[in-house]
């Protein structure tokens, strides 16, 4: 009997408990998301720090308090370790699974062994792009690189995509491309290229710029980083 009328009370404990905090996050969405200029909120949860709920909007964290009348926009440190908890639960929660990746839309590059894999989202109308694979990229060796041409700078960001997908050796007209600003001819009026598709792909996987790397970990890097950091975070896949 005893045990019965604990587990009714904690029951009864749990159940308040979901509903207030259903009720936190109903009233910080209603009285803040008509101040993110259009904007929706895609989850409220409480943290174990200072009070605050983080609030995930497009990939991003913000944080405010119970009723949401502050909103703080920044990153929490821990001071003790020195660790940035608010990147450490952006890179959390926006981890794929690269296993679902379709990489049948992709370019796919071997170089050397090519026992390392990454996928790259770049536009080909991207400065950073286009520094990326002048340096980093074509100085890093044993990986297979899976390049989603993601056109989100110009329209013609999609033409010279569909040329490229379209050419007789895709790899090679992309390099030529990004490396030696050289363009492929016209793509034949039949051929079709994945590129709307691959838009859809990037905004659901949040990819807000270009370039982007992804890592087998699902894990990713934004920018044009240098060889030490990719080398390094590929080492650290092992």
């Amino acid at each position: 009997m005893l045990k019965t009328k604990v587990a009714v009370l904690l029951a009864t404990g749990l159940l308040a408990s979901c509903v207030e905090a259903q009720n936190t996050e109903a009233a910080i969405k209603k009285a803040l998301e008509p101040k993110l200029g259009g904007a929706k909120i895609e989850s409220v949860r409480e943290t174990p720090y200072g009070g605050l709920y983080e609030v995930r909007v497009a990939g991003d964290i913000l944080y405010t308090d119970k009723k949401g009348d502050y909103l703080f926009i920044g990153h929490v440190y821990d001071t003790k370790t020195s660790t940035d908890l608010t990147r450490a639960r952006i890179d959390e929660i926006n981890k794929i699974k690269f296993s679902e990746l379709p990489l049948e839309m992709a370019l796919k590059q071997v170089k050397g062994d090519g026992k390392r894999t990454i996928a790259v989202f770049e536009d080909p109308n991207c400065g950073y792009c286009k520094r990326l694979r002048q340096t980093t990229l074509k100085e890093l060796d044993n990986v297979t690189i899976y390049t989603f041409m993601y056109n989100i700078l110009s329209e013609d960001s999609f033409v010279k995509s569909k040329n490229i997908w379209c050419a007789p050796d895709r790899v090679k007209a992309w390099d030529d491309w990004m490396i030696n600003g050289k363009l492929p001819p016209s793509a034949p009026a039949a051929c079709e290229s994945p590129n709307d598709k691959i838009v859809a792909l990037g905004q659901k996987l949040k990819i807000q710029g270009t370039p982007a790397i992804f890592f087998t970990d699902g894990s990713r890097i934004p920018g044009a980083v240098d060889l030490k950091t990719l080398e390094a975070k590929l080492q650290s896949l092992k």
